[in-house]
């Protein structure tokens, strides 16, 4: 048998002729049947299944890194908070008061 692309049929379709063969399957296809997809072309078929099985791997993934990008932002946010209360007890009481701003401490000798 030949396989020269000229002379082979759809594998779907046998009363057509065949524009092009599946790298993955190695089964010819008709322009119907073939699709492209990351700068080569291939079956509906062999497409599926190579877009199936990245998906169910890369899920578990995408939720773990998910969650942990949710966390680093909660201890960013706690840790900026936790920041801003230290520095504003270590303000002075007068400060707190409202007494600050009256005394002229910087004259002070």
């Amino acid at each position: 048998m030949s396989h020269n692309l000229a002379y082979q049929r759809c594998f779907n379709h046998a009363d057509r002729e065949a524009a092009a063969r599946c790298p993955s399957c190695r089964q010819y296809f008709c322009r119907e049947c073939i699709t492209e997809h990351d700068d080569q072309v291939i079956c509906a078929n062999c497409l599926r299944n190579f877009a199936r099985v990245p998906l169910l791997k890369r899920r578990g993934w995408v939720n773990t890194f998910a969650l942990g990008r949710c966390l680093v932002g909660l201890l960013v946010a706690w840790f900026f908070f936790y920041l801003i209360g230290e520095s504003l007890l270590a303000l002075p009481t007068s400060f707190h008061e409202g007494t600050f701003w009256k005394v002229e401490w910087w004259h002070e000798k």
